[in-house]
């Protein structure tokens, strides 16, 4: 059984020579997107319905798992957006715990899918279907974060987006000034910061900004929602605001509180109902880390072990939960920002996960006063970058017909329901237009045979015949059905099938149809120029070679020569060896027997 090779990438990092100057680089680019994880890690948890630590544990733990064990170099890994339409209805149905388990399924599928070298996937998926559903995400994950921008608080549970919209509508009069005004200045500065200062991560000027204006506003009286105010937690059971300043406990995830705040109770019906989601977290995860291991390899000029990474990334996943950690995958803009910062090795990945360590040791007691609105704009901007607005648009403009509509269909279905629906929509819609396509340019036609000159001194007894495009179950039929066409005094077809790379069951089982009707009329079928494997598959099912009946020759002269056997045999059109009548009662020149076919002398040899 094949097994992708552990510590790949940090095994790689070493082979290309890793010295002093690549460690500086892998510290620099550590700390730098350290800083940028750290209050993603806590705004995505949160947006996801889990308590912000459990986006630091998942960095933390997760995050120098997957760098230390995967097949990417530059990959970061960490809470990302992309799951948010996902993991937040786990939560909701299942709890803390159900959302815990459900992450550890998935690293055992993604564990799975690296031992079976899935590491392919990718090339697997359309390019529509993946910028439909990631715009799609981008697009509910706005729309999350409004309330808390707004400072709407938090809204009724929505069962689908529109009540979503609803609610937000409804809750319009009740926005607080503070809120929207410390999310409207994080908002700006991250808009407008890296266009003047881009070696500087916005994230934390912005959010630095917003904490300042938000405590500013408190001290006049303005209220504003902070962390503290809606997150605790409790040691020797006192409460106290914000997260905990300690690293996380070992803790089994059907241990944690479940919808009604109970522990959950295992049972073959609770992973039935977690099954589909897992599977789909881990799809997702292996779609956006090996994509972002390709972004990553482009900028570095490297190359990534992809059956390596998926286990990474299972290995992350399986392990993480375990100490409170929710779903990882490897993160695009963090990555970028890796590769950028001058990162030489997962080493820098590692560094990244030290510096969210101690900032849950030192910084613990000052997240307690973030805004949330400030947290809630920052995800705005992650929203909208995923969207890629631009790009969608571009695509839009300028795409086939049919792959606007994949993109579309993916796009909306993510959107009104979820992303699950819309991936399978748009896998089958995309496969469906394929098939389409490729049938319309499946087609069998009758021919001038003065396109070829050997042929075209043949009597109007024999027809010839194309077929170009692949056989299958999509074309078969339609193709074929001009074969079926019979014209009186017919005695000998030649079909060209040189365009034809390959036929399925279906296709072969018309064509046995259509030579049993030949057969029936004593009509003689010459296969010209069918290739090995063609030759090999019609055999398998019953299309053998027989005398003055049915051929295979690989070119015009030999469909010639084997045509002018046939008719001199039948003695129904007597014609000399250069294909010319003769008057009645006369033969033509001595018996002439054709040589072998190629298909002929396989069949002997077997």
């Amino acid at each position: 059984m094949y097994f992708p090779p552990l510590f790949s990438a940090l095994r790689q990092s070493f082979a290309a020579g890793y010295n002093m100057s690549a460690l500086r680089g892998d510290i620099s680019a550590g700390i730098t997107i350290g800083i940028i994880a750290i209050p993603l890690a806590m705004a995505l948890a949160i947006a996801v319905g889990a308590a912000p630590q459990h986006g630091l544990y998942t960095t933390l733990v997760a995050g120098s798992l997957i760098a230390l064990t995967g097949g990417s170099r530059f990959n970061v890994s960490g809470p990302t957006a992309a799951f948010v339409v996902i993991l937040l209805p786990i939560t909701q149905n299942f709890g803390l715990g159900g959302l815990l388990l459900c992450t550890l399924m998935a690293g055992v599928i993604l564990i799975a899918m690296g031992i079976l070298r899935a590491g392919a996937l990718l090339q697997y998926i359309p390019y529509p279907v993946v910028l439909g559903f990631t715009a799609g995400i981008g697009v509910v994950i706005a729309t999350l974060q409004i309330p808390d921008v707004l400072g709407l608080g938090e809204l009724a549970t929505a069962n689908n987006y529109v009540e979503r919209i609803q609610g937000i509508v409804a809750g319009l009069p009740g926005i607080r000034p503070g809120d929207t005004l410390v999310g409207a200045l994080t908002l700006g500065t991250l808009i407008i910061w890296p266009r003047f200062f881009p070696k500087i991560p916005g994230h934390l000027v912005a959010l630095i900004l917003g904490s300042l204006a938000g405590f500013v506003l408190l001290r006049t009286g303005v209220d504003v929602a902070v962390l503290g105010d809606r997150f605790s937690y409790q040691v020797d059971g006192v409460s106290h605001p914000g997260i905990p300043p300690f690293l996380p406990d070992f803790v089994l995830p059907w241990n944690l509180p479940g919808p009604d705040g109970q522990p959950l109770v295992l049972s073959f019906e609770l992973f039935r109902q977690l099954l589909a989601p897992a599977f789909a977290i881990a799809m997702l995860g292996a779609i956006e880390s090996l994509l972002c291991a390709v972004i990553a390899d482009g900028m570095a000029g490297t190359r990534h072990d992809p059956n390596g990474e998926l286990l990474g990334q299972g290995l992350g996943n399986l392990v993480a939960p375990l100490f409170g950690g929710i779903t990882a995958t490897a993160a695009i803009a963090r990555s970028a920002a890796n590769v950028r910062a001058g990162a030489f090795s997962p080493i820098a990945a590692i560094i990244h996960a030290g510096v969210v360590l101690l900032a849950i040791l030192v910084l613990a007691p000052i997240f307690s006063h973030l805004p949330m609105a400030a947290l809630a704009a920052m995800l705005l901007v992650v929203a909208w970058n995923m969207s890629e607005p631009k790009h969608v648009w571009h695509t839009l403009r300028i795409a086939p017909r049919n792959d606007v509509l994949v993109l579309l269909t993916c796009l909306i279905l993510t959107v009104l329901f979820d992303m699950v629906l819309a991936v399978g929509v748009g896998l089958l819609l995309a496969a469906g237009l394929f098939i389409k396509s490729m049938s319309d340019w499946t087609d069998t036609a009758s021919i001038d045979r003065k396109q070829f000159s050997e042929l075209q001194d043949l009597p109007d007894s024999v027809a010839l015949y194309a077929i170009s495009g692949p056989l299958f179950f999509a074309a078969a039929e339609k193709a074929l059905s001009t074969l079926r066409r019979f014209t009186p005094g017919l005695q000998l077809v030649i079909i060209d099938m040189r365009a034809v790379p390959m036929l399925d069951m279906t296709a072969l089982a018309a064509l046995v149809s259509v030579v049993g009707d030949y057969h029936k009329q004593g009509i003689g079928i010459i296969f010209m120029g069918a290739s090995p494997r063609v030759r090999r598959k019609m055999r398998r099912v019953g299309i053998h070679v027989e005398k003055n009946m049915l051929a295979n020759v690989q070119s015009p002269g030999q469909a010639r020569e084997r045509a002018l056997g046939w008719l001199r045999a039948r003695g129904v059109f007597p014609v000399t060896e250069q294909g010319e009548q003769l008057p009645p009662g006369e033969t033509g020149a001595t018996e002439h027997t054709p040589p072998q076919s190629q298909d002929e002398q396989e069949s002997q040899q077997q």
